[in-house]
């Protein structure tokens, strides 16, 4: 009997989105409760001063309970923008409680540009990444856009790096065997769903929610 021939990336991708849109609004609160609790105590959280989060989209697990948290915490948030020129060009831009967004040409809301409160990817500590998949060797399948992995792409040159932190924060449904990962894809350090930690690197501290 022969084996079944592996999905490629494209088929994993359109499986693994349609497994995280058929989660109810119960289920899909559930699960943005249980990624905060999983990562709101931890000292990886707790220490950082310069977060990038993400609004969610598609399915994806909701991290706006950790985003206020932050912000109650007196930390500086980030989201990711999307830069008008060139258009395969992403940045993070400082947000604040009750500041207006505006959606980008995703439909995912996001600050207006503002330059002056950008700041470059290697002066934040911690970025929780969205993602469609991942295994627990530290690789994500991404939507295609490879936004993130431009953005970071300067990690992949250097053996060691202190910041900032890659966690993905995803589904337990989104979770893979193995990911076949490409020449320029970032690894993450670690990801984090409603019902565990995944970690990838020895340096990453255990999880004590």
């Amino acid at each position: 009997m022969t084996e079944p021939a592996p999905l490629s990336r494209p088929q994993l991708r359109r499986m693994l989105r349609n497994a995280r849109r058929a989660l109810t609004p119960s289920e899909q609160r559930k699960a943005a409760q249980g990624v905060y609790r999983q990562l709101a105590q931890h000292p990886l959280f707790r220490r950082a001063k310069h977060i990038s989060l993400y609004l969610p989209t598609d399915g994806e697990i909701d991290p706006r309970l950790l985003l206020r948290a932050a912000q109650r915490r007196g930390k500086a948030t980030y989201l990711p923008v999307l830069s008008a020129w060139p258009r395969t060009k992403m940045v993070f831009q400082r947000v604040r409680p009750g500041e207006k967004l505006q959606p980008n040409r995703f439909r995912i809301l996001e600050p207006r540009v503002n330059v002056r409160r950008q700041r470059k990817v290697l002066a934040l500590d911690l970025v929780l990444l969205p993602l469609v998949g991942f295994d627990d060797a530290g690789g994500r399948l991404g939507m295609g856009g490879g936004f993130y992995d431009r953005s970071l792409a300067y990690l992949a040159r250097r053996q060691h790096w202190r910041k900032p932190t890659l966690l993905g924060l995803a589904h337990e449904c989104q979770k893979v065997e193995q990911l076949v990962q490409a020449s320029w894809d970032v690894p993450l350090a670690g990801t984090v769903t409603d019902k565990q930690w995944y970690i990838a690197q020895a340096s990453l501290e255990p999880a004590t929610p």
